[in-house]
């Protein structure tokens, strides 16, 4: 029994040495690795946490874009709004129009169009959006280039692009047709889209890749005149004429090259493997007319 007291006496004292002591320098770098592990294991679950509310939003954002077609339609006898290449686009907010679905041309450089988001919410379906121009990019977008980030810039306004066979194209539709797509439909009026759940109306665009909001590719052309973005884990956002937004992943590297600066070198041309992600996007862009 005096054996066990004394046992017992002399465990609390090694007890309360150790706490006054603090840590020894081995259990100081186990909890460490310890740490270390735990983080390895939970930052890829916070990341594409992240990722996936990123995307979220994203269709969101394209959700409000759809109604705002559909609201503009409503208000104009069925016609969908104006999607102007990037030379009737600078004419229009020069004169001050703003006619466009979104009147603004980007670039890489410091020019106004990148960040005025007075120009967004003026004309085309800002007021449909409550005059909201963050409605106009994607959350995961921060694509910058070097001299926009050496002025302090951290985003553009823009991430999204229409169809370009949606909605009037002025000089390229003067004809009744798309003089980029002679054989095929420019969808003029919503009720001129067959089948809306089959058509794409906005795409997120590939940052090298957008400059006006006019996404245009030449379906007889096997290649990538203009390119999708790829934020979301490979994929792309996209909604359609009825109005539903879905998410697409790419399977080539090639259609999803780093969103920066010349990463896309456009147009080229479109590699066997790349093949499945232009039919798609192609089988969704128009109709032979």
């Amino acid at each position: 029994m005096l054996n066990a007291t004394v046992y017992i006496r002399n465990s609390a004292h090694r007890l309360r040495a150790t706490a006054s002591g603090g840590f020894s320098l081995v259990e100081l770098l186990v909890v460490i690795a310890v740490i270390g592990v735990l983080s390895s294991l939970l930052l890829p679950t916070l990341s594409r946490a992240h990722s996936k509310g990123q995307s979220a939003a994203c269709l969101n954002h394209l959700r409000q874009l759809a109604i705002a077609t559909q609201l503009y339609a409503n208000d104009w006898q069925g016609s969908l709004p104006y999607n102007l290449g990037a030379a009737d686009t600078k004419n229009a907010v020069r004169y001050g129009s703003f006619r466009n679905w979104a009147n603004n041309v980007m670039s890489w450089e410091l020019d106004e169009d990148n960040t005025n988001t007075t120009w967004l919410a003026k004309g085309g379906l800002g007021p449909y959006l409550g005059g909201n121009s963050s409605i106009f990019r994607c959350p995961a977008d921060r694509a910058v280039s070097d001299v926009q980030r050496d002025t302090g810039w951290t985003r553009r306004v823009r991430s999204y692009s229409m169809n370009a066979m949606i909605g009037n194209a002025g000089e390229f539709s003067y004809d009744g047709y798309n003089v980029n797509n002679p054989r095929y439909t420019q969808f003029f009026r919503e009720a001129d889209v067959p089948v809306p759940a089959r058509i794409f109306v906005f795409i997120e665009e590939h940052p090298d890749s957008i400059n006006d909001g006019y996404f245009l590719n030449r379906l007889w052309q096997r290649e990538w005149f203009d390119l999708p973005a790829s934020w979301h884990t490979d994929s792309a956002n996209l909604t359609f004429a009825d109005g539903h937004a879905e998410s697409h992943r790419w399977i080539a590297e090639s259609t999803r090259p780093a969103a920066r600066p010349d990463a896309a070198r456009l147009p080229f041309a479109v590699t066997e493997d790349a093949a499945a992600d232009f039919d798609w996007l192609m089988a969704r862009t128009t109709v032979v007319r």
